[in-house]
């Protein structure tokens, strides 16, 4: 046997070991664990610093916003240092962030390691995409994208589990030693993959980083503040106002042109023969427009579920962060164990059709909620409902991934999962924050509307109540409001709290139904994903025949 035969069955050998994607999918537990926990680390966090939860929110929103910022840059970087040297370096960063968080002194300090972390993941979410593609092939390739997906719905059960027990029996920093135990696992690991050496020749376009980080900040900021600083009017909580105008949809259109002049130097940097930020290819066909579009939102209508039940769970019957994870077990391991299942579907049914199938699973989930969901989420029905959702969430997740990645050459890996990352960070952040602004408008509505058919509530009362900050919150919290700061009588508290009720539900019911009307839209671009299976990614652009079907695809 020649010695280069040697060397390939050596690669061969090392493709078939699946020790390098431990490493990779317990570094996708460690990112999204780390965004689970904060939540749950909140209150304890509020209480060890004595600072309001805005000031400690602020870490939340500086992870997501530095990840989206950077996530474009960090492919740059990869390919630039090389996947496996920059993936280690940044993983012990994290492990870094994890130190800070568990002895830092101050809220400066929390917010601080979660910008660390954020500038981390930024490249680790792109190195993931890469060095997948630099260790597996065929099937291998396929269950290891579709473990990423599953490895978000883990750490989330993994989060709201241990860091809700942890938090609560032991303390919030506890919650922070297992990041810390999961970015060391994974810098061992790391050791078992193996990558491409970088390409000093690379260099990273200053102006295209500046445009599209600015944008997803403004993006990012606007989206999440629709409902603290007005939809469309300033509210009182706004930082400021342009003329009475609210600064989030201001923010939302400065972010919008900003991607369009990032896209605009893109393109003109490529037509002079320069390297871009990222490859405007993946964006190239129907199919992987369709592909992202789809991505954008199923994360999305996910990201607005998960905001929904921790409201009505925690907030509105005022149970703990355990019970929530609980609730949403069922939920969270469906995705997880559909993630895995379904590329077994991939040699019988095509991505159009799964994703049709898919698309058309949460929708009928999110109608069949809108009838049969009550105050109380323990219900069977509901748990049906979440468990349907959770199948088509799963099975979009990973397809939808798996159908960019494969569309793509492998040396644009990383530019796909920098796309991936600024996808989901975004469409994350716009379900969370456009379904707060929906619930909250329909439930100012709701209780608008349901003064007229409770005549006991007279004008006299409703004055001492300020409507225009209708909020979410329990009837224990309201029938103290009431009694302490109004002269209410307790017929009317009784009426005030059954005219609470009857909102809330109301709200969610419409929610639920105009999130259905979101998923079933979906199908469209759903239709335009690729009649063949996804495959192996291929090796560059327009080398060997097209998959079967794809001819006729770009015809």
């Amino acid at each position: 046997m020649t010695t280069s035969q040697n060397a390939t069955t050596t690669v061969d050998a090392a493709r078939t070991s699946w020790v390098p994607m431990i490493g990779l999918f317990l570094a996708q537990i460690l990112m999204s664990y780390n965004v689970a926990a904060l939540p749950v680390s909140l209150g304890g966090m509020v209480e060890t610093f004595g600072v309001p939860p805005t000031d400690v929110s602020t870490a939340i929103v500086t992870y997501g916003l530095v990840v989206a910022a950077l996530v474009m840059v960090g492919a740059k970087i990869g390919q630039r240092v090389g996947w496996v040297t920059v993936f280690r370096i940044v993983v012990a960063l994290f492990a870094v962030s994890a130190l800070v968080m568990i002895f830092g002194p101050s809220v400066g300090y929390v917010i601080f390691a979660q910008a660390l972390a954020g500038a981390s993941a930024a490249i680790i979410v792109p190195s993931l995409v890469a060095l997948i593609a630099e260790n597996y092939r065929g099937g291998q390739q396929e269950t290891a994208i579709g473990s990423l997906g599953s490895a978000r719905a883990l750490a989330g059960v993994s989060a709201f589990l241990i860091g809700g027990t942890l938090a609560t029996l032991v303390g919030w920093r506890q919650v922070f030693i297992v990041v810390l135990i999961l970015a060391v696992a994974v810098f061992v690991l790391s050791f078992w993959l193996r990558g491409l050496p970088g390409n000093p020749a690379i260099k990273i376009d200053v102006v295209a980083a500046v445009l599209i980080g600015l944008g997803i900040v403004a993006l990012t900021l606007g989206v999440n503040n629709l409902n603290n600083w007005g939809l469309l009017l300033a509210r009182p909580a706004a930082p400021f106002d342009i003329a009475g105008v609210s600064p989030a949809p201001v923010l939302i259109l400065i972010g919008v042109v900003l991607v369009q002049l990032f896209f605009l130097w893109t393109r003109r940097r490529t037509r002079a023969g320069k390297v871009p930020l990222v490859s405007l290819s993946v964006f190239g066909s129907s199919r992987e427009r369709a592909a992202v579009y789809a991505m954008f939102i199923v994360v999305s209508l996910e990201a607005a579920l998960n905001f929904t039940i921790p409201l009505y769970i925690q907030i509105v019957q005022g149970r703990t962060p355990f019970d929530t994870s609980l609730a949403m077990l069922p939920f969270n391991l469906t995705v997880f164990f559909t993630a895995m299942l379904v590329v077994r579907f991939y040699r019988r049914f095509t991505p159009r059709t799964i994703g049709m199938f898919s698309f058309g699973l949460t929708t009928i989930a999110l109608v069949w909620l809108s009838i049969v969901v009550t105050n109380n989420w323990e219900t069977l029905p509901t748990i049906l409902g979440l468990f349907v959702f959770g199948v088509g969430q799963g099975a979009l997740v990973t397809l939808v991934f798996n159908v960019l990645v494969t569309a793509s050459p492998k040396e644009l890996a990383g530019d796909v999962g920098s796309v991936r990352g600024t996808t989901q960070n975004l469409a994350s952040a716009v379900g969370t924050a456009v379904s707060g602004a929906l619930l909250v408008g329909i439930l100012s509505l709701n209780v608008v509307a349901s003064l007229v058919e409770h005549p006991e509530l007279s004008p006299e009362l409703v004055s001492q109540v300020d409507l225009d900050n209708v909020n979410f919150i329990s009837n224990d919290r309201l029938e103290a409001t009431l009694t302490e700061q109004t002269d209410a009588t307790p017929e009317q508290v009784d009426a005030a709290v059954a005219l609470n009720e009857e909102a809330r539900l109301s709200a969610l019911k419409i929610g639920l139904l105009i999130l259905s009307g979101v998923s079933a839209l979906a199908i469209v671009p759903a239709s335009r994903l690729p009649r063949f299976r996804p495959g192996e990614l291929p090796e560059s652009v327009g080398t060997g025949p097209l998959p079967e079907g794809d001819a006729e695809e770009r015809a």
